[in-house]
This record gives structure tokens, sequence and C-alpha cells, in this order.
């Protein structure tokens, strides 16, 4: 059984840096694609960052250059690295994963499998 479970979140100052984990329990496929996303209050969920097995990410506008993705070399934790964070960062952020499919999809409607999340509070 496939267990997604997000930790790092938390409070710090516009400008100040995060790193979340997401540990991914029982994931074990060749081709996926794993991501980020996230959930303002009032607002619809949005993505973040993607990675897939083949290594290719995707950024969302407004936090390219600010944000990386990235795995361990055992694939069994995702990660983002956030730094320069501003207010707007504000949000639940979700871990998230496909099953076996090659690339990622368009948008979140198309993850399987979602973590519970973990609160990131960025103030001014």
């Amino acid at each position: 059984q496939v267990q997604l479970v997000e930790s790092g979140g938390g409070s710090v100052q516009a400008g100040g840096s995060l790193r979340l984990s997401c540990a991914l329990y029982g994931y074990a496929y060749i081709y996926y694609c794993l991501g980020w996303f996230r959930q303002a209050p009032g607002k619809e969920r949005e993505g973040v960052a993607t990675i897939d097995s083949d290594s290719s990410t995707t950024y969302a506008d407004s936090v390219k250059g600010r944000f990386t993705i990235s795995q361990d070399n055992a694939k069994t934790f995702l990660y983002l690295q956030m730094n320069s964070l501003k207010p707007e960062d504000t949000a639940m952020y979700y871990c998230a994963a496909t099953v076996a499919r090659v690339g990622c999809p368009a948008d979140y409607s198309g993850m399987d499998y979602w973590g519970k999340g973990t609160l990131v509070t960025i103030s001014s």
C-alpha cells in the first residue's frame, strides 16, 4: 500500500528557506511522476513542481529560480527546497505521485496518490 508522508513545513519570515520532505512508503514504479502541489486558503490547488522517472522537472512560473524539486538516490524520498520565500508562498503543501506512467499529467487531477500535507506560513 502506497503512503506519502510530508514533513518540513513551518513558519519563517520572507526571504527565508524551508526544505520539505516526502517519504514514499510502498512506492516502487519504474516509470512515474512525483510532484509538489499547494493550496492557499480560498484558492484552488496548484502545481508547484514535478519530477518524472527520467528526472525531467517542471516548475510553476511563480517559483522558478527559487524552488528545487529532487529525489534521494534510493528514490524513497521526494524533496522541495524552497528559497527566497514570499508571503504568497503561504499554503498547505502536498506531495503527490502517479501509478506507473511515462511523464507527468497536465494537472493535479492526474495524480493518483496524495499525502496529507504540511503547512508553510511565510510572514512579511
